[in-house]
């Protein structure tokens, strides 16, 4: 049997003890929010008066819930970085969704008068008007609508015929080419990845033409004869004329 010195010792000892666990068991909760702070007291009187085993049970207690407030305190950090991680990736789709917004551009966006349109009649096609055609002084800039590949390149119309002069066909990858005539120079080769908004040549009158402009076409092959209407597929996309 413990001497009644030793037993002060073992009492002084625990008491140190539980005051530092409960004191812990306070702060945690109080982080975490949990409501519970009142079941972290210091021990009352009649623990310590009970023994060192209602001491020892005490302290057992008092670490279990020390240990639940600890795991409402991870849950509700992991609930926080949940709702980060998709607050950052609704922002990140909200990002990629206006720079798809903005990722087809008008050929020309120095001042420019829309003239010929699409579908057109007239002496100088034997058929309607094949694109839109944007009025602008020789040497102003033409730029790709659209990321894409050059697939065509240079004089004759690039392949198409000498009525298109010196032209351009960009293949993009939603499965539309767009094309380019007229032009006073060609800036691109064949192969060449170009992006939206590049410039890729210069308007001019070349070909079957009767003043500088662009003539400009949305195609469904890279060919003459699979034409739709420009403008409309321009506005489609969100690009103001």
């Amino acid at each position: 049997m413990l001497s009644r010195t030793a037993r002060t010792a073992v009492l002084s000892r625990v008491r140190t003890r539980t005051g530092v666990v409960a004191a812990g068991v306070v702060a945690s909760l109080a982080i975490a929010g949990t409501g519970v702070a009142a079941a972290a007291e210091t021990p009352s009187a009649d623990v310590f008066a009970a023994g060192p085993g209602a001491l020892a049970q005490y302290t057992v207690n008092q670490a279990e819930v020390q240990t639940k407030a600890a795991e409402v305190e991870a849950k509700q950090a992991a609930e926080a970085k949940q709702a980060a991680a998709e607050a950052k990736q609704a922002a990140e789709a909200k990002k990629a969704a206006e720079a798809q917004a903005v990722s087809w551009v008008s050929p020309v966006t120095d001042g420019y008068t829309l003239s010929a349109t699409f579908g057109n009649s007239g002496d100088r096609w034997a058929a309607g008007h094949s694109g839109q055609d944007f009025a602008v002084p020789t040497g102003t800039p033409v730029k790709s609508v659209h990321g894409g590949t050059v697939v065509k390149a240079g004089g004759n119309g690039a392949g198409d015929g000498p009525a298109y002069g010196n032209a351009i066909v960009v293949k993009h990858s939603s499965g539309t080419y767009s094309q380019y005539a007229h032009l006073s120079s060609v800036k691109v080769s064949v192969g060449q990845q170009v992006k939206a908004g590049e410039t890729i040549g210069l308007s001019g009158n070349t070909g079957n033409s009767t003043g500088p402009h662009l003539h400009f076409e949305i195609r469904t092959t890279p060919d003459y004869g699979s034409a739709v209407d420009p403008a409309k597929f321009l506005r489609d996309q969100g690009v103001k004329l």
